[in-house]
């Protein structure tokens, strides 16, 4: 099996940005999960809503890969991201003292969507079970430290299946992000792949998907999965109190177009706990 480095040498785009961004500036970062102008729109009108909320200066920095947006948060070049269940227990690893501080309504149950080329012929199936009818295809995950799109995934399928993906699958590969598994399966550069359900939905709503090509084949069991994560020593920074403020401002952000774009109904508070059966998963897989 293909094993993820614990810290992938990753470059980030931070030109502008030293290590110890100024003491008035909240700098935050998100794991790289769909296309990037799509990403840039979504948070950059998130830091001009926690700018107004907090009274301070927010700056949304965009990473290259899952990998860079930890290393980023290990290294303080952020103190907030928006992480996957994976990706922000690996950063609350790094950095003693972090917190999960929010997550979507939807996050606590959070699935993968299984999908394949309508080539293959594979009916799709209501299970609790991984369907055979993967075995021998070649098949795609995302990113290697996406938890919907590789970590609970890979965890379903060895379970259910009996063996690793490198046994089961003709040929494994790694997409990078959600959007591009969509694409990989629906050209049948694989057959086969796996993703976040709301990244699918995405990509129907902006007419990515051809049903006529590529089709949800089965929904994964639930599992916590996306989450705010901000750094313990903000409250050093940016006066006592603030974690608490930042927290809020998140769990009190209504405005439906800044929802829509995640998209969730809303944001509920979260703490590390919530994502022990992620951390576990993990070390189950020899990945953490």
């Amino acid at each position: 099996m293909l094993r993820q480095p614990r810290l992938a040498r990753a470059a980030v785009l931070f030109a502008l940005v030293s290590p110890l961004a100024a003491a008035d500036t909240l700098v935050f970062t998100a794991i790289p999960d769909e296309d990037e102008t799509r990403l840039q729109q979504r948070f950059q009108a998130v830091a001009d809503y926690l700018a107004d909320e907090l009274d301070v200066d927010v700056r949304f920095i965009p990473v290259t890969s899952y990998a860079a947006s930890v290393t980023a948060f290990r290294n303080n070049q952020v103190q907030l991201a928006w992480f996957g269940g994976f990706t922000g227990v690996q950063a609350r690893e790094l950095v003693p003292g972090s917190q999960a501080i929010a997550q979507g309504a939807e996050d606590p149950e959070y699935k993968s969507y299984f999908i394949a080329n309508q080539a293959t012929g594979i009916e799709p199936v209501e299970s609790d079970t991984a369907p055979e009818a993967l075995k021998g295809l070649t098949f795609t995950f995302g990113s290697q430290s996406s938890t919907s799109g590789r970590l609970m995934p890979e965890y379903f399928l060895t379970r259910d299946l009996g063996a690793s993906p490198n046994a089961l699958f003709e040929r494994v590969g790694y997409s990078g992000n959600h959007s591009r598994t969509v694409s990989l399966v629906q050209s049948g550069a694989y057959q086969a792949g796996v993703l976040s359900y709301t990244a699918w939905e995405n990509e129907v709503d902006q007419g990515n998907v051809d049903p006529e090509r590529v089709q949800v084949v089965w929904d994964s069991p639930t599992y916590p999965d996306y989450h705010w994560t901000v750094r313990g020593d903000v409250d050093e920074r940016f006066g006592e109190g603030f974690t608490e403020r930042l927290k809020q401002a998140l769990i009190d952000m209504d405005d439906p177009d800044l929802l829509a774009s995640f998209p969730r109904s809303g944001f509920i508070p979260a703490s590390n706990e919530d994502f022990q059966p992620i951390h576990d998963v993990a070390v189950s897989l020899d990945l953490l």
